[in-house]
């Protein structure tokens, strides 16, 4: 998708009535009349946001004059456009052999954790890969942190834990604050 079919989709949504027809039209097809009779709109409006709408490739109109979501449009929008954005792991090349076969073993594409290892070796090398997602000296709150470890599992707690039994992470005894130490 080029940059000015970009700006034709979001011009199309930039409107809430075109939001509102997007909502209508994603439970099933229907004519302007209709269209303009369930949001209260004059006719003459309903047809000028189809417009916009058939321009981002948004919404089809059939010969019979029925609107019905571009199911094909938006699929190659979001195939087309945000194709390669996804954060990908790639491996440290200065790290261990084994490290990086224990990584490949327990992370998903995306760098997220397929499941914390029960084996304290291999669990050490996963959080290994978890602390560098904290800065050495920067003081975190309990919500910082369980967001951060969110990104790499959603077992926050036991992330948390973990770190803390392996003295990666330290924190006040009664949580309020966590921080990379040494």
């Amino acid at each position: 998708m080029n940059e000015e079919e970009m700006l034709d989709f979001v011009k199309a949504l930039s409107h809430t009535d075109r939001l509102k027809i997007v909502g209508l039209l994603a439970r099933k097809p229907l004519r302007a009349a209709e269209i303009a009779e369930a949001m209260n709109l004059p006719l003459q409006d309903v047809i000028k946001h189809m417009f916009h709408l058939e321009q981002g490739s948004i919404v089809l109109r059939s010969v019979e004059g029925v609107y019905s979501l571009d199911n094909d449009g938006l699929e190659n929008l979001a195939r087309h456009s945000f194709e390669g954005t996804r954060l990908a792991y790639i491996p440290d090349s200065m790290m261990k052999e084994d490290a990086r076969k224990v990584l490949a073993g327990c992370l998903k594409a995306d760098g997220s954790i397929i499941q914390i290892p029960a084996q304290p070796g291999r669990r050490r090398v996963i959080l290994d890969y978890v602390l560098n997602a904290f800065e050495a000296g920067k003081v975190y709150k309990e919500r910082e942190v369980n967001l951060l470890l969110a990104r790499f599992h959603k077992d926050t707690a036991s992330l948390r834990r973990y770190l803390i039994d392996e003295g990666l992470l330290a924190r006040e005894r009664d949580g309020s604050k966590y921080w990379r130490p040494g």
